[in-house]
């Protein structure tokens, strides 16, 4: 394995890492998703909105952190989709501008709109946000309907490399069912993490009670929709390349044979599987640490399926339209200088993996009372 391999390999990695963390840390436009059917009384709805109020930031920076970490390692992919497929992520940031307003603004004295519009954006971001972002990692492994020629760059009438085949750029993943089926897996897991979250750290026994009694609904449309997905997944055909000419074709199982190729990512997906499975049992019975093992098992588990999209040789970003067009770790990376250069600063991000798990301690060292939530706007 070359420099360069190894680099591409390593960079989509921290890529995947990234968005397993993004997915996870969703868990707040789940609770947001919630506000209503959780929260009975004012009160109520003031210590859930407290709760994800303290981790809404982390959420919108892991965003941005995953966009810019895809930009500079694999600017293809960034180029193509940000551009072609405009419409879903300009839906998607606007979500979470909206809840940025809505946490900044709702309880200051004279706003405009009043309370409740802010809080029905935050629903409108925990719904649309979660299920959005998945239905557009779903065309990882279904594709999108783009172009891509590279030759055109050297043209001075319009020098664009990739261009979106059909007029609805994006949106047509939401007609494709499995897409939608995994935006659904995607919405239902946040709000599982959610109610996991504030039964550990809630000082309300009736609202804890309200949690443990959703969990148990919103688990069971989770585990509906993610395995039949999963199902559909394993026994899908995926889209394969030659390492040496960059030949995309279709590959039969090509997933379930990804797991196969890579014992260490099916472990990944085992363990992630049982971790999640093991957080909700410990949920119904009330369990307050229950989130920190379904919690690290969606990490796992989000973590293993983006390596199958992009590792053993397999088009992470399939085109529909021109299948040779479709974008691999090896053809739409950076340069091996850029890569390099980008590799010594990834080394600090342990560091502030460290200091965002201590500033998550702090923060929820005790349980929030309804006190502490009149108190802290």
């Amino acid at each position: 394995m070359n420099d360069l391999t190894f680099l591409q390999q390593y960079w989509w990695f921290l890529v995947s890492l990234l968005g397993a963390l993004l997915v996870f840390l969703m868990f707040v436009q789940g609770g947001q998703s919630l506000i209503w059917t959780l929260g009975r009384t004012e009160e109520q709805r003031r210590m859930l909105l407290l709760a994800t109020g303290r981790k809404w930031e982390l959420t919108f920076t892991t965003l941005v952190t995953f966009g810019g970490a895809f930009f500079a390692s694999f600017p293809l992919f960034y180029s193509t989709s940000f551009g072609g497929a405009y419409w879903v992520w300009v839906i998607i940031l606007l979500c979470f501008v909206i809840q940025a307003v809505s946490y900044e603004f709702q309880l200051r004295r004279g706003n405009v709109l009043g309370t409740t519009t802010y809080r029905l954006f935050l629903l409108l971001n925990g719904i649309l946000g979660p299920l959005l972002i998945g239905t557009a990692v779903g065309t990882f492994f279904t594709g999108a309907e783009f172009v891509v020629n590279k030759a055109a760059v050297a043209s001075p009438a319009m020098p664009v490399i990739s261009y979106w085949v059909g007029p609805w750029h994006g949106l047509e993943a939401a007609l494709v069912p499995q897409n939608l089926m995994l935006g659904m897996s995607v919405l239902l897991l946040t709000r599982v993490l959610a109610c996991l979250y504030f039964l550990g750290c809630m000082d309300d026994e009736t609202l804890r009670e309200n949690c443990r009694r959703r969990l148990r609904i919103e688990s069971g449309f989770f585990l509906l929709f993610f395995l039949t997905w999963l199902v559909r997944w394993l026994l899908s055909a995926g889209f394969a390349y030659e390492p040496g000419s960059g030949f995309v074709y279709m590959e039969t199982y090509k997933y379930l044979h990804n797991l196969l190729a890579m014992p260490g990512v099916a472990a990944l997906l085992l363990i992630g599987v049982l971790l999640v499975l093991g957080g909700m049992a410990g949920g119904f019975y009330g369990r307050r640490r229950a989130f920190w093992l379904a919690g690290p098992g969606s990490v796992l588990v989000v973590l293993a399926l983006l390596l199958c999209a992009g590792w053993n040789n397999t088009a992470y970003y399939p085109s529909v339209a021109s299948l040779q067009s479709s974008l691999t770790i090896a053809n739409s990376s950076s340069s091996l200088f850029t890569l390099k250069t980008m590799t010594i600063v990834s080394f600090i991000i342990p560091a502030v993996l460290a200091y965002i798990a201590w500033a998550w301690r702090a923060l929820d060292r005790d349980p929030i009372t309804a006190e502490e939530a009149e108190s802290e706007h």
